[in-house]
């Protein structure tokens, strides 16, 4: 895994880092999280979500859908409740 040294400044009331060309992102949204030692993790969202979704769906193959559509005909049907 490659590292680099960066530098971090304030940008308004928040603070940003300096993310060198070797680690473009071609993003214009990040997750970021930190881990318990204090690592930082930025993670890159997808710039059309729903394309994203639509691919991911499209990797399931017929038997896992045909598996799921018997799973919902077996669910019991719905109860009739008081409205609250």
């Amino acid at each position: 895994m490659a590292t680099l040294t960066t530098r971090i400044f304030k940008n308004g009331n928040s603070q940003a880092v300096r993310i060198p060309q070797a680690f473009r992102i071609d993003t214009a949204e990040v997750e970021i999280s930190q881990t318990a030692n204090g690592d930082l993790i930025i993670h890159p969202i997808p710039i059309d979500r729903a394309a994203a979704l639509l691919a991911a769906l499209n990797g399931f193959d017929d038997d896992f859908v045909n598996e799921l559509e018997r799973d919902y005909a077996q669910q019991p049907a719905m109860q009739d409740r008081e409205s609250l």
